[in-house]
């Protein structure tokens, strides 16, 4: 599938949050979009999984609008993963897990063998079997997360929208998460925090500042020291480490850079 953003324009309480935002995912991509807080990454997202209308320009699923998609429609489409997960009711994760299956079904439509089968798949690939029956408020905050990523991979569409999934997740599991993603060979867009991660995963990142994109490549021609410092204000070394992967160290400014260094440059003894 193809997701195409045309100058998209959102305006919140007063304030323009994207202003003029163009962007483009492949069949089968993983898109990262990348920037500070505040510069508008979950705003675009929701604009594109339909929680937030923008106020101008457009968004294509395969060259045709959104907005001639019904809702249930686009949610044969797009599954999100979003930051926050908050459930009112006392579910279980199998229950959450199958909210996943409701584009697919009539109203009034009950679960049969087959939704089943794909809830316990998408729990195994997750690493979730175990707690199908438990109560999903119970769950650690990486555990959720996990969890609302069985119900979009039930959900069976041909692309995924992240907003930072790997927020509250021990470093296993967010390198899990990444993985299994990775290998689902669908249209990703996903909202990063950590650049080593969109380093080793995304095939093109854009990156956003107040509300516009003012880069976007791969990740060896984005992620470059100049980039990281006008856009995040700290100093970064850039760098492929033995295995051939991008990598990112970053120090707050010059000053606690040459402190680092003079650090590890003393003479103290091994193991202090």
């Amino acid at each position: 599938m193809e997701l195409q953003v045309k100058e998209l324009l959102a305006r919140l309480g007063g304030t323009d949050i994207l202003r003029g935002v163009s962007m483009q995912a492949g069949s089968d991509e993983f898109i990262g979009i990348i920037g500070p807080n505040g510069s508008g990454k979950s705003t675009l997202l929701k604009c594109i999984y339909r929680v937030l209308q923008p106020t101008g320009g457009a968004v294509y699923l395969d060259g045709k609008s959104l907005t001639d998609y019904s809702f249930r429609e686009s949610a044969r489409r797009i599954a999100v993963l979003a930051q926050h997960n908050y459930y009112n009711f006392d579910f279980s994760v199998q229950e959450v897990v199958l909210m996943g299956r409701s584009p697919h079904k009539k109203p009034l439509e009950g679960d049969n063998a087959q939704d089943l089968q794909i809830v316990r798949e998408s729990l195994e690939l997750v690493g979730m079997s175990a707690f199908r029956e438990r109560s999903f408020s119970t769950l650690s905050g990486g555990e959720q997360q996990r969890v609302i990523l069985a119900r979009a991979l039930a959900q069976q569409t041909p692309c995924l929208v992240l907003d930072e999934p790997t927020n509250h997740m021990d470093i296993q599991y967010q390198l899990q998460l990444m993985d299994i993603v990775k290998g689902l060979k669908r249209t990703v867009i996903s909202a990063v925090h950590d650049l080593n991660l969109a380093a080793m995963y995304c095939t093109r990142i854009y990156v956003m500042k107040a509300g516009k994109v003012v880069a976007s490549g791969t990740p060896e021609a984005v992620l470059t020291p100049t980039l990281i410092r006008e856009v995040y204000e700290v100093e970064a070394e850039v760098f492929r480490d033995r295995n051939g992967l991008l990598r990112i160290l970053y120090y707050p400014s010059e000053r606690g850079k040459d402190s680092c260094e003079e650090v590890g440059n003393s003479d103290l003894p091994a193991g202090q």
